[in-house]
């Protein structure tokens, strides 16, 4: 395929379609469009008890837009059941050059000033499109995960893309729906006036739980 650059991206991304690489050393994309698509329902999110604590307990910081190169170097980073990655570096440049204009986010956690998990992904007006994760110490995506809906659900937000089914995101009510579904929840998420890095950045975790458990 021709070479994306941001608005060709960003475009794609509303066509409800996301590149991928084959693997880390693959140097081309392709374009996915998913005839079956995994989304976190925002107004169903589960949050299990034993996380709801390490929440509520702040036991990580959890910051914003702070290091989102070193958060897709994560995600890209091999790890025990995760040998290779779709990462490549065609990927982590491309989105890099989103997040300078303001597209792609990323959400970080820390313990003791060591970065120790994260996601990112790209926010188009009331949709979030899910990217990757990754984790360095027990929950740590997942803290990273409930920080992101707690911000999507204050913002307004109204779709979170997880792009495919994972057993890792059933426990917090992923469903799947089909492709016409997605175009039409899509579209009307689209048309929304939202901004993921509204102030205040950073939230305790007492309130991300707070939100979400209002919504």
């Amino acid at each position: 395929m021709r070479r994306l650059d941001t608005t060709s991206l960003l475009n794609a991304y509303r066509r409800g379609v996301f590149p991928m690489a084959e693997s880390h050393d693959d140097p081309h994309l392709f374009l996915v469009d998913p005839e079956i698509r995994g989304i976190l329902p925002l107004d169903g999110f589960h949050i299990p008890k034993r996380l709801a604590r390490t929440v509520r307990q702040d036991r990580y910081e959890v910051t914003l837009n702070r290091a989102f190169t070193r958060v897709i170097e994560g995600c890209a980073a091999p790890a025990p059941g995760r040998e290779n990655t779709w990462i490549n570096p065609l990927i982590t440049n491309l989105y890099g050059a989103l997040h300078r204009e303001g597209h792609a986010h990323s959400i970080e956690v820390w313990q003791e000033e060591r970065l120790v998990g994260g996601l990112y992904g790209v926010a188009i007006g009331g949709a979030f499109f899910g990217e990757s994760m990754f984790s360095r110490a027990t929950d740590a995506s997942k803290v990273a995960l409930v920080h992101l809906v707690a911000r999507l659900l204050r913002e307004g937000f109204t779709l979170l893309d997880a792009q495919f089914h994972n057993p890792h995101l059933e426990q917090f009510g992923l469903i799947e729906i089909h492709r016409h579904d997605f175009r039409k929840d899509l579209t009307a998420a689209l048309i929304l006036d939202c901004t993921f890095d509204a102030p205040p950045l950073e939230m305790s975790g007492a309130s991300a739980l707070a939100i979400i458990e209002s919504s």
